[in-house]
């Protein structure tokens, strides 16, 4: 490993940890244009998550020009070049690592379905940017959904055999980080996680009816050895925006239980400042 990607690694797992808080706000076409109302005011969205002292914030490059700049240098940034639709209505690649290093980011993600016909091409998207971000050392965190396609739909898989190819996937095109979803058992993941030669964080995964199901399903991420997670709407769709992350980082960093996490949070929260 270069020097570069080494120092840029350990800015995202700087904590004494060694495990990994981060927050997605880099929600776009996947959602087909219904965008949740914790993001519709992006400048205040981010302002919020960068004070509650995530490890790390991913965005899409248009949503990092127009809103980093107050918060640069505060938190790792990570640049997320994956832009499609579980249905691969949209399956683009829109930022490269020379971009991204000169925008300043701590690592390139590039997030990609698997299974189905499609799952070459986005393999190739994953190996292209590896060999890409290799020339500036700069980390890649692969992104990687297992889809199942039906007459009804297309859905995001968590079983356990289908985490397991999303996971070798990205280790088979040389990701540095690979973020997966969860399996939902700590001991299934723990398996996935003892066989990856590289951190692996999980996804933060739907929007939950509450915030404290939420911290259930990340004490069993943290309980399988995983390096952490990157969260998205279970922070910034619940309302207070730092306190659910203080509870998250409470869980992931200092392994409290979800209640107690929650509780300390919510304490922190009404201490004035």
């Amino acid at each position: 490993m270069g020097l570069g990607k080494q120092i840029r690694l350990n800015r995202l797992f700087a904590h004494p940890s060694g495990r990994f808080c981060s927050v997605a706000v880099d929600h776009f076409v996947g959602y087909a244009g219904k965008m949740h109302p914790g993001l519709a005011n992006l400048p205040k969205a981010i302002a919020e998550v960068v004070a509650g002292g995530p490890d790390a914030v991913t965005a899409q490059k248009g949503a990092a020009l127009s809103c980093w700049g107050p918060h640069a240098g505060k938190v790792p940034l990570i640049l997320q070049a994956g832009c499609f639709t579980q249905d691969d209505r949209i399956s683009e690649i829109v930022t490269d690592p020379e971009e991204c290093v000169r925008m300043g980011a701590d690592a390139i993600a590039i997030a990609i379905g698997v299974r189905g016909s499609s799952e070459g091409r986005y393999i190739k998207f994953l190996a292209d940017g590896v060999a890409a971000a290799a020339r500036y050392d700069l980390p890649v965190i692969a992104h990687i959904y297992p889809r199942r396609f039906s007459s009804s739909g297309v859905t995001v898989l968590h079983e356990p055999d289908e985490i397991f190819w999303a996971t070798r996937v990205g280790i088979e095109c040389g990701a540095d980080v690979v973020k997966v979803p969860y399996t939902g058992d700590p001991t299934s993941y723990g398996q996935i996680v003892d066989v990856c030669p590289v951190p692996l964080v999980a996804a933060g995964g739907p929007k939950t009816e509450t915030l404290e199901d939420a911290l259930e399903s990340m004490a069993g991420v943290v309980a399988s050895g995983a390096r952490g997670a990157t969260i998205g709407r279970n922070v910034w769709g619940h309302g207070e925006i730092g306190v659910a992350l203080a509870a998250f980082k409470g869980v992931i960093h200092d392994r409290l239980c979800p209640s107690d996490a929650l509780a300390r949070a919510t304490r922190d929260s009404a201490v004035p400042a």
